[in-house]
């Protein structure tokens, strides 16, 4: 579950009688600056994205649109010259003709949060000559040196998830459920797997898997491009739940596999097979204890390595896969009394194939470590102090790692550390505030850094092995007239000390009194509150309409170590909002010109869930409420997010009924929006309608308003411009104007 800004298409709306009624004259919303963020996706559009060095380090391939266009093109910068070229674009291949999706393909673009068309991703092969694409359920490949594009003819269907084998001279995808393979030589194409079906599918991700674990994938290469390791996935027991669109009744509903608390997820199994096809050769775990595939790695020179999960994900096994047998061994076992993060980069195994690097927060932070080949740990390279993140690189020699970390978790940073001095401090690449990322070459000699700083907008630099800056991949976006104005600080005592940001209008008058709003998300696994100018742009366009806006991250956010994230655990209804009535108390003691008698509190999905949950719980602090796709009965989400977080049903039902919405339907005292995509496929328009039900039969005011059609993520233009005048609109409503 994440948090999006969407838009809305109002075709129907339930309200109280008030808001029939005229509109005061004083209320009014100024959308220009609105039009051009929707526009532009906040700025976003025209920068480069997804660059990826050659592995010389001779140039860096991005993709990039249009300044207010969606549709991504591909480019390379070449490092030595610093000119870029245009390599391909979707026209060239589309030739006129609309892009075409398939209702697989816009379901994990809908897991992976992708609203951009075009080429939303390519690959390289490992000697960087040729490039992997994808569009409209076609594959073609892509000569650096010349330019000539060829389209791999792979008969009829869509397919899903293409990628080169490890030596560049095949071409795997799964298409009607099945894997395949294309020999890019002789342009002949097999089928590896067999049987596969809607029900059954082969080398695909089951749901929970896209959309919780981070997993997009169920096949993987061999490191020797003669097998593939894939999951087959047994659905047979799983609810289906239908997605239909009210305004078009003569479409038949889609639908879907999706697993509730309590009750059965699909089954799954992950077997080797030769790319000619034959036997597959299964992979034996004790599935009945451990029935989530969490994570799956075959490096070259290392094993084959799956990563596997309880149901209630308190214990995470990491086991070695004798591929000739199928049988396991245990390299090692992860355990907490709430539950065990995921990582997908691990584990992460040297070139020697010899040790390999692991994360474990047993010390509360998270550490990277270093193990042995049976998985013993030999020492801590990144101790809990420094505030691991993310692993970036390891050195093709073994000498050092690059990595994201920091203590304060509204930024990120670059550090790199050697591996072989058992006492290197960490080197710390990034300075200014912000979130900095970057990709290497192969052999490290050149790599890009993308920084997004509280100073600017995203920006793309390249550098040589030495640090020296070598250029800037170039961007043809727009940019904000106007910073936002943005004050970011800690509130609160210890142990609740929380990161908080606030947002004054650009046209502030000291000598008035604000009424606030509050963004909230405030559930688990995602950061609020974070040092970069594009997250603030949608609040201080609302700040700009006579409002001031606060955002805080409270207890279940990460970053923070693991008892301050599992703060939450089965306290849904109480600890997340206890954390924000905290820090927006201790915001408006500091500052006197925030009217604490006129807050209201907007966000969606766990936000939106937030949001309804404060005005039927806290009606003394907050004055009104907009919930966007919010979750309001967690009995009716996914398992592998809820039962995290709340346990595992019927044994845990406590922690539901706590953390309902439904349990406090009697209790909304104060005016509430809520607005809900009908074709939500994550959280399904269920939660909405029962909530509606809910506070119609306890007599309860409230407006509502069903997007037609649309899902968890819109990005739609004029349809987010359509939606944030309203919102304004409603809070101004309900909350007035500065004073």
């Amino acid at each position: 579950m994440k948090h999006y800004y969407v838009g809305l298409v109002a075709l129907l709306m339930f309200s109280h009688p008030a808001f029939a009624q005229p509109k005061p004259k004083d209320l009014a919303v100024d959308t220009t600056y609105l039009r051009t963020l929707a526009q532009t996706r906040s700025f976003q559009l025209g920068r480069p994205q997804k660059p990826m060095v050659t592995p010389d380090g001779s140039a860096v391939l991005f993709l990039r649109s249009e300044a207010r266009s969606a549709k991504l093109s591909l480019f390379e910068f070449d490092i030595e010259t610093g000119k870029t070229r245009e390599l391909l674009t979707p026209e060239q291949l589309l030739k006129g003709a609309a892009e075409k999706l398939s209702p697989e393909e816009k379901a994990i673009r809908e897991r992976m949060r992708v609203s951009t068309g075009g080429f939303t991703n390519f690959q390289l092969t490992d000697d960087g000559t040729l490039i992997l694409l994808s569009l409209s359920g076609r594959l073609y490949t892509v000569e650096r040196a010349g330019t000539k594009i060829t389209e791999l003819a792979t008969g009829k269907g869509f397919l899903l998830d293409p990628r080169f084998s490890p030596d560049g001279k095949k071409v795997s995808f799964v298409r009607d459920h099945d894997v395949y393979v294309l020999d890019l030589a002789a342009r002949k194409e097999s089928r590896v797997t067999t049987g596969g079906t809607a029900l059954k599918p082969n080398g695909t991700a089951e749901f929970v898997a896209q959309e919780e674990m981070g997993r997009f994938t169920g096949y993987w290469w061999a490191p020797d491009s003669e097998r593939i390791v894939y999951q087959q996935t047994d659905n047979s027991d799983v609810e289906v739940w239908h997605v239909a669109d009210p305004i078009h009744p003569d479409v038949k509903p889609t639908p879907f596999y999706y697993p509730r608390p309590g009750k059965n997820n699909a089954t799954v199994k992950l077997g080797v097979v030769s790319i000619d096809g034959g036997a597959t050769q299964w992979i034996g775990w004790d599935d009945k204890k451990y029935p989530y595939l969490a994570t799956v790695r075959w490096a070259k020179k290392a094993p084959l390595c799956i990563a596997v999960q309880t149901r209630d994900q308190r214990e995470l096994v990491l086991l070695e896969v004798e591929v000739k047998s199928g049988k396991t061994t245990k390299l090692l076992t992860e355990k907490s009394s709430t539950w065990v993060n995921l990582r997908q980069e691990m584990p992460r195994w040297l070139p020697s194939g010899d040790e390999f690097l692991w994360v474990s927060e047993i010390d509360d932070y998270p550490r990277l470590e270093l193990r042995n080949r049976n998985g013993k740990i030999r020492r801590v390279i990144v101790g809990a102090d420094v505030g691991y993140q993310s692993l970036i690189s390891v050195d093709p020699k073994e000498e050092a790692i690059t990595f994201n970390a920091s203590r304060n978790p509204t930024e990120s940073h670059l550090f790199r550390m050697s591996l072989k001095d058992s006492f290197a401090e960490p080197e710390k690449l990034t300075k200014e505030p912000g979130i900095h990322s970057a990709v290497f070459s192969r052999k490290l000699d050149a790599y890009v850094v993308t920084s997004r700083t509280m100073r600017s907008m995203p920006r793309s630099f390249v550098f040589g092995k030495n640090g020296k800056q070598l250029g800037e991949l170039p961007s043809v976006a727009e940019n904000p007239p106007r910073a936002p104005v943005v004050e970011m600080l800690e509130v609160g005592v210890e142990p609740r000390k929380f990161r908080a940001a606030v947002v004054f209008p650009h046209d502030y008058d000291a000598k008035k009194k604000y009424p606030v709003i509050v963004d909230v998300y405030g559930g688990p696994h995602h950061l609020h509150v974070l040092a970069a100018q594009n997250r603030w742009l949608l609040d201080q366009w609302y700040a700009d309409q006579g409002f001031i806006v606060v955002a805080i991250d409270g207890r279940g956010t990460p970053g923070r170590g693991a008892a301050w994230e599992q703060a939450i655990y089965q306290k849904f209804g109480s600890v997340p909002l206890d954390d924000q009535v905290a820090g927006l108390k201790a915001l408006t003691a500091k500052y006197t010109m925030m009217d604490a008698d006129r807050v209201g509190i907007d966000g969606w999905s766990f936000g939106g869930y937030m949001s309804a949950l404060a005005v039927m719980r806290r009606p003394d602090v907050f004055k009104a409420g907009v919930a966007g796709a919010p979750v309001c009965d967690w009995m009716d989400y996914d398992t592998h997010y809820t039962e995290r977080y709340l346990g595992v049903p019927p044994r845990d039902a406590e922690a539901y009924k706590e953390g309902s919405l439904l349990t406090y339907a009697d209790d909304l005292k104060r005016p509430l929006m809520i607005l809900h995509g009908t074709a939500d496929d994550n959280v399904y328009l269920r939660h909405s309608l029962r909530m509606v039900d809910s506070l119609f039969r306890a007599g309860k005011d409230f407006e509502m308003v069903p997007l037609s059609g649309l899902t968890h993520m819109v990005p739609d233009p004029l349809v987010m411009e359509r939606l944030h005048g309203r919102i304004a609109l409603f809070f101004q409503k309900h909350l007035g104007r500065p004073r």
